[in-house]
Order: structure tokens, then sequence, then C-alpha cells
């Protein structure tokens, strides 16, 4: 499997840029709207659509290319606007995400540390400037999702609904699928006058009405299928429910016309036309009843699943201190990533996070075969992910030991690698980077920028040798 890994340079020395909403003058499709601010709010000029698209793109190096440059699988290190940016002149990349899934920062004002209690990034916008933030991003992501493609935001109730009213704008409130609650933990026993918070938010869009879907399924259980299918044929064993033969609506066909005798109820009619009612009666799969009331048989071995709902209980983040996590804060659950990239794109499709943490998206697409491209500002992140594709997780438990002990060293020999390659240490990204000194890398080069940021970057950029 091969990885392109590139470096870029941010607008600034802070981890996220600022700006201001919507205003009065243009809304994210050009036309002119109502802020969601007050102006006097904001720390700086608005933008328009226009603008945003043509800002500042990055100049990415390339610092590690394996041989085979197949498969289109990024890395990038730096400020997502210019990279987002940048794609955006890619032919390859542009109206070709099939999915984009980000879990960006939720307006929390904190500073997020490691397990291993590495800075990992700071969490530092709210208000005015926190939506601006998004919207520029949301701006140029809406240019690079394909027209069948889908974006999953996961937030908490901070800015779920101030964003949901922003991605109404830019995507189109016609394409609003589903605001999906996810238990994120265990109950708690909360001291304060309040429910326990246990609940965050993904906001589910397409790019249109002809989207990617493969409809998520949850096996039954032997407790459920008896309950949902309470009736079992005597003469083949087969399991099965009863359901009405008929739908709301009067209708003047065949569908409500007189079957064997029966009309349809009062202001419903038959579900199928005559001749299905009879061949399904004929291949028994119609129950009567003692009065003479047909009724369908469902059976259970034609279900593929249960249809998963808008409210997710069974991926609540790592808690078991045998689960193999990165140790990366605000990581989330495998099983939570690979339901949204298998429901929401196909083998060979490609996939994007530009907020892209742990690198856990990345994970699931490589996993269930789908190219990808990940993008983060944070060295904690990029070093989470290299290692991550490189050598696999690590038990929960040995954070814990790791710092009683003072010491480093992790077991990564369990879990199986996604990176595999044989590259020679000298151009492998976790056998040593060949950084050259400060006054031979290009400004750009850096994730940073600003050569008032010069020392910072030299420094935390040796650190992912």
């Amino acid at each position: 499997m091969a990885h392109r890994i590139a470096l870029a340079g941010a607008g600034n020395c802070n981890n996220m840029a600022t700006g201001i909403p919507i205003t009065r003058s243009s809304d994210a499709r050009g036309r002119a709207t109502d802020s969601l601010f007050a102006p006097d709010r904001l720390s700086s000029a608005p933008m328009l659509r226009d603008d945003i698209l043509a800002g500042r793109r990055a100049a990415c190096e390339t610092v590690w290319n394996p041989e085979d440059d197949r498969r289109r699988d990024r890395l990038y290190f730096g400020d997502n606007l210019p990279i987002l940016r940048t794609l955006l002149d890619d032919r390859d990349v542009r109206g070709r995400i099939r999915l984009i899934y980000i879990d960006p920062p939720f307006a929390s004002k904190s500073v997020y540390k490691s397990r291993s209690l590495a800075d990992a990034y700071a969490d530092a916008l709210d208000g005015a400037d926190y939506l601006d933030f998004m919207r520029r991003r949301f701006i140029v992501m809406s240019e690079l999702l394909a027209d069948n493609g889908s974006i999953y935001v996961h937030l908490d109730d901070r800015m779920v609904f101030h964003v949901k009213v922003m991605m109404d704008e830019i995507f189109g409130a016609e394409n609003f699928r589903n605001l999906i609650t996810r238990q994120k933990c265990h109950p708690k026993n909360y001291t304060r006058n309040s429910y326990g918070n246990v609940s965050d938010y993904i906001l589910f869009y397409t790019k249109s009405d002809r989207y990617v879907w493969n409809r998520p399924m949850l096996p039954w259980t032997e407790k459920r299928k008896s309950e949902e299918y309470p009736c079992v044929e005597r003469s083949t064993g087969r399991r099965y429910k009863r359901v009405p033969l008929h739908a709301p609506g009067v209708r003047n066909g065949d569908t409500g016309k007189a079957w064997k005798g029966i009309n349809p109820p009062p202001g419903k009619h038959w579900q199928y036309r005559r001749e299905t009612l009879d061949r399904l009666d004929a291949a028994g799969e119609i129950y009567w009843s003692s009065n003479g009331n047909p009724r369908r048989k469902v059976y259970a071995d034609q279900s593929e699943g249960v249809p998963i709902q808008d409210i997710w209980m069974d991926v609540k983040d790592q808690t078991n201190q045998n689960a193999r996590i990165t140790g990366y804060p605000t990581e989330k659950n495998l099983d939570l990533l690979t339901r949204i990239v298998s429901a929401s794109s196909n083998p060979g499709d490609l996939v994007m996070d530009c907020f892209a943490g742990s690198g856990t998206a990345l994970e699931a697409a490589a996993k269930l075969g789908r190219a990808w491209i990940g993008i983060d500002d944070s060295i904690e992140a990029i070093d989470t992910i290299i290692k991550r594709l490189r050598f696999g997780l690590h038990r929960m438990g040995d954070f814990a030991q790791s710092r009683r002990s003072r010491s480093k060293t992790l077991d990564v020999t369990i879990h199986p690698p996604l990176f595999d390659t044989e590259r020679d240490d000298q151009t492998h990204p976790l056998g040593g980077l060949r950084y050259e000194d400060s006054q031979k890398i290009k400004p750009d080069f850096s994730f940073l920028v600003s050569v008032d940021c010069w020392e910072e970057y030299v420094k935390r950029a040796k650190g992912l040798e």
C-alpha cells in the first residue's frame, strides 16, 4: 500500500484562522442574506465565496513518496484551508471525493493532550470566529465533493445547530439527510442539576439527491428476531410476521377493486395488483385469519438485518483497558468510521478527512479498499497517523503503564499494520526524515509558515524523527 506524505504551509502561527460568518452582503451561494452574528463581534472583514476559493494555495513539498505511485492515498501536514484550495487545482480530486468525514474542533476553548501527555491540539475559537473558520472550509469542501458524494460532520451540542444552519446554506437544506445522535460514553453520575451528557452528533449531508448509499444493517439476534417475527410456519419451520395487505389512499384502478370477494378497507387500497395477490396466495405467503382477513407473511430469512436508524448506541468511545487505540485525544471508534465509510462510498472511491486527528477515518477507508486523503496541522496527529498506519495500535492500558514507568516503549506488534513497506530507514517517515538546517528549508515547507514561528517549527519538525 503506497502513501504520500507532504508538508504544507499554514496561514499563521496559530492552529486556526479567524474570520467572520455569512453576512448581509453575500451568503455561501453568493446571495444577499442576514448574518449569523453581529458584525461588531467579528475579528476580520467578510469574505465572499469566490474570494475564499481564490485564496492562497499551499506550497506542498513531498517528503516521502514510495515507488508505487498508483494509489491516491495522501497525508498532508499543514493548515487544511490552503491545502484544500490546492486540491481544487487537482483534476483527480476536485469533484471526485465520494465521502468527506470530519471531526473538527468543537469550540470547547480547551487544549488537548494525548494519553502520553504530548500536546495534540488547541481548540481555541468559538462564536462567530469559529463559524467562519468552518464556513471557509465547507465552501472549499463543497467544490471538492463529487455530485454523488456525502459529507459527515461530527460535533457536540455547543455548535451543532449553528453549523447545521450554515451547512443548509452551503450544501442546500434539501440535501440534509440526518442528524445522527451517538452515545459517546457510558451513563454518568452527574452531580450538577442536569441530565447526563452522553451523546454527540453527526450531521449527514449529500451533494445532491443522487448519492452513494449502501444501507447499513445490524445482524439479527435470536431474541430480537423472535420478537420481530413471532410466528413459525408449521410446514417449513420458517419464522415470519404478518403485515397488512392494504395501504392508505383510495385507488380507482385494479388495486381498488374487490379481491376474492373482499373490498379494501374504507379509504385504502390493496398494496398489489390482484394477479400478484393471487400469486402470493398460491405460494402460501398470505395468512388468512379465522374471520377471513388476509395478511401477508414476511419471512425473517428474507431480511438482510436490522436497518440502522439515526440513534447509534453501539459505537461508544473505547474505555476497556484491553482495547487498542492510538492514545490521541478525541479519538473515535473504528467501528463508527467503518459504518460511515461503508454506507456512503464504494471500493475504489476517494475518502477525505481534513481534520484527520488520530487517523481513524483513514484506517477505515484503507481497510475497506478506498483511497484516502488526510490533512492535519498538528505534529502529534501526523506522528500518530504515521505510526498507526505503520505499526498499528496500542493497548489502552499500556499508556497508563508507560506513564508510571516513564517509558515511551509500547507494545506495537500485535495489531496488524496497514503501512507495509520495505523502504530503507533514511526514506521511511519513521526512520529519520532528512530535515535540512533552517537556512535551507523553504518557508512554505513549514506547517506554520510565518518566520516569527521559525524556531518553533524547526523544534517541532525535528520531533518527527
